[in-house]
């Protein structure tokens, strides 16, 4: 591995971890294998701690590719709850209300999803990382605080329906940077005529890394443990990104 000049190892990361988690124990790795008490190591688009799936991680000079592989559209497999809603959404948080489901069919969910699909207007999640007053909307909303956040454009180029069990619900998502899932799950519910929060999401794959090409935590940090090491020659390492 050429830890100085640059990895870029896919993580399949693990439900409850936050990415954070998984950059800090790839980067400990790291320094314990390469001697150093500092080195860059950063990822490249978050996932949230109750998702799982493809989590890109950059080592050394390759942290400078971490925007370009930020932009690269993301696919998602997500399990929706229909006929009951959460303030954050998703299962951070306890249903606050429930609604009608039984009346949803196939051929109804079939007839709403063109609606999301192409070029469209997402409001985030209060319960996100998103600015309001230079704080993040989520901590207004633990304290119970209302925020208002403005609409962004974002692209959905695919979104397919997969299957539909009694109130469960899962599609198969391809979407542009900045697309929050749960938001699609709120309005997707909505235009259902009923309510819907996500109850599983899977990235399985950012860009053309797909997540049957990545590594578990174990097995990254096996490699980082025991693979040779490439070293750049002196003159690249005295411009290295340690």
């Amino acid at each position: 591995m050429d830890l100085i000049s640059g990895e870029i190892i896919g993580i399949d990361k693990p439900l409850h971890w936050t990415s954070f988690d998984a950059v800090k124990r790839l980067r400990g790795a790291i320094q314990r294998r390469l001697g150093l008490k500092k080195f860059k190591v950063g990822h490249a688009g978050t996932l949230d701690p109750l998702a799982t799936g493809v989590l890109i991680v950059c080592t050394g000079r390759a942290t400078r590719q971490i925007e370009e592989l930020q932009n690269g559209s993301k696919e998602y497999v997500a399990e929706l709850r229909l006929g009951a809603t959460t303030p954050s959404f998703d299962l951070e948080t306890e249903v606050d209300a429930t609604y009608p489901w039984e009346h949803i069919d196939r051929e109804m969910v079939e007839s709403v999803l063109p609606s999301f699909r192409g070029k469209v207007m997402q409001v985030p999640p209060v319960f996100s990382a998103v600015k309001v007053d230079g704080k993040r909307a989520y901590k207004f909303a633990r304290k119970g605080e209302e925020v208002e956040l403005k609409a962004k454009p974002l692209e959905i180029s695919e979104l397919e329906l997969m299957s539909l069990d009694a109130d469960r619900l899962v599609l198969r998502i391809v979407c542009s940077k900045g697309t929050y899932i749960r938001a699609l799950a709120r309005d997707i519910g909505v235009a259902l005529g009923s309510g819907a929060h996500l109850t599983g999401l899977r990235r399985t794959r950012v860009g053309g890394i797909r997540v049957e090409e990545c590594l578990s935590i174990e097995d990254a940090l096996h490699k980082i443990e025991t693979d040779p090491l490439e070293w750049p020659d002196q003159e690249e390492s005295k411009n290295s990104d340690r």
